[in-house]
């Protein structure tokens, strides 16, 4: 996956209900809503499936893991060229059931994307525009919980992708495992020791592949939207068995 930096979210947030810890928000409830405001059939049906209450325990969650891969960084010129997705459980991948994609960009393909992700002119020439596949990617997304790792570069991409196509955006919730990261490797204030003789310490590099070798998890060939979407759905899974736990509550978690 190509990494943003500050890259703000076009979409809209979902209410927080009373009594939820900060960051926890609605989604059953969004879903409602956005069920009941979609004009186009494809996404009623997708926000009508629902998704797990936030008090399901994290064990209980169905899941889908999804990358991306981009002609660029920018939001507002580049687009998608490939899609991976992997269902799962905390239990279980499943590998057999998952799906790729190689699409058909309506921005240039830029020499040095084509250097990380390897899809070349050829093969975008023969693809389909995401536009094609847009039922089978919200019926494999459907119902499920989407694990990602950076959530704005799937949810805007997909969002503005969706806009351009149908007239009509995506929300959905997601577990971000970079975000998990770097809330269990926030460093605290350093003490007056440090400041006084400017020692700072080391930044902890929170990438799927620094992620993963932490947990000691094989390292996969990066910017392979299907490899990257399996990476993410077993560093979820070492992130739970590690630091969290199976009867976590995905309100916890998921933003």
């Amino acid at each position: 996956m190509l990494h943003l930096g500050d890259l703000k979210g076009t979409q809209g947030h979902a209410p927080r209900r009373r009594g939820d810890p900060p960051g926890a928000l609605d989604w059953p409830r969004r879903f409602i809503d956005l069920a009941a405001g979609a004009d186009d059939p494809r996404l009623r049906a997708f926000y009508a499936r629902g998704v797990p209450a936030g008090d399901t325990v994290l064990q209980d969650v169905p899941m889908v893991a999804l990358d991306v891969e981009t002609t660029g960084l920018d939001p507002a010129h580049d687009e998608i060229v490939s899609i991976g997705v992997v269902p799962m459980t905390l239990g279980r991948i499943a590998s057999s059931a998952s799906r790729y994609w190689v699409l058909r960009p309506r921005s240039e393909l830029k020499p040095d994307s084509v250097t990380l992700h390897a899809i070349t002119h050829a093969q975008i020439d023969a693809a389909p525009d995401l536009g094609a596949i847009v039922d089978e990617l919200l019926a494999t997304l459907a119902g499920r919980v989407v694990v990602v790792h950076c959530r704005e570069i799937e949810r805007t991409f997909l969002d503005l992708a969706l806009k351009a196509r149908i007239g009509e955006g995506l929300e959905f919730p997601v577990i971000d495992t970079m975000a998990l990261e770097a809330r269990l490797h926030r460093q605290p204030a350093p003490g007056l020791f440090a400041r006084l003789f400017g020692r700072k310490p080391e930044p902890v590099s929170i990438r799927l592949a620094d992620s993963r070798a932490r947990y000691r998890l094989p390292r996969y060939r990066a910017h392979h939207a299907l490899t990257d979407a399996l990476a993410t759905a077993e560093l979820l899974q070492a992130q739970v068995a590690h630091r969290f736990s199976p009867d976590t509550p995905l309100r916890a978690l998921w933003l």
